[in-house]
């Protein structure tokens, strides 16, 4: 029997990397991926496409994390076990991560519900898009790593910011 875990602190925002999950979430039959459209007043690459992203909370998977977020911004329902590993990037610094940042971008190709756009504060479009037909302005390191997926390349690992 292990020791039950102590409660996670606070987070020390100043002096974290922070963590980061995104999801690609494929619909192979019909060929296409869903994607979010940045609001013209986000706080990083306005106007620009990206997956569906956000940042962990204290104590969580990285794993709960990307489900969460993808149902917060889209409406989608995943589940942890049919997320795959995708990507991994590894910045120096963001926006709100001074520190730098470290998002694990996973795939899946199971989910239930409708795409909506639930943060309309935050993002002016969540939409399906042809995998041949992927618009711009595109989130780099997003884009990147939605590159590397769909050409099956195996997960691999995107450095940015770093001397």
């Amino acid at each position: 029997m292990t020791a039950p875990r102590p409660a996670p602190l606070p987070p020390a925002l100043s002096a974290m990397t922070l963590l980061a999950a995104a999801v690609i979430v494929h619909d192979r039959a019909a060929d296409r991926v869903l994607l979010i459209r940045r609001g013209d007043h986000a706080k990083f690459a306005p106007g620009h496409w990206d997956l569906p992203c956000g940042k962990s909370d204290p104590g969580e998977p990285v794993t709960t994390t990307a489900v969460r977020e993808l149902h917060e911004e889209t409406g989608l329902v995943a589940a942890p076990e049919s997320l795959r590993l995708a990507h991994v990037i590894h910045g120096a610094w963001g926006v709100e991560s001074p520190n730098g940042f470290v998002t694990v971008v996973f795939s899946t190709t199971a989910w239930s519900g409708t795409a909506e756009n639930r943060e309309p504060a935050k993002h002016s479009t969540v939409t399906w898009t042809p995998v041949t037909a992927l618009p711009t302005p595109f989130v780099p390191s997003s884009s990147t790593a939605l590159t590397s997926y769909l050409a099956s390349s195996p997960p691999s690992l995107t450095i940015r910011g770093w001397d």
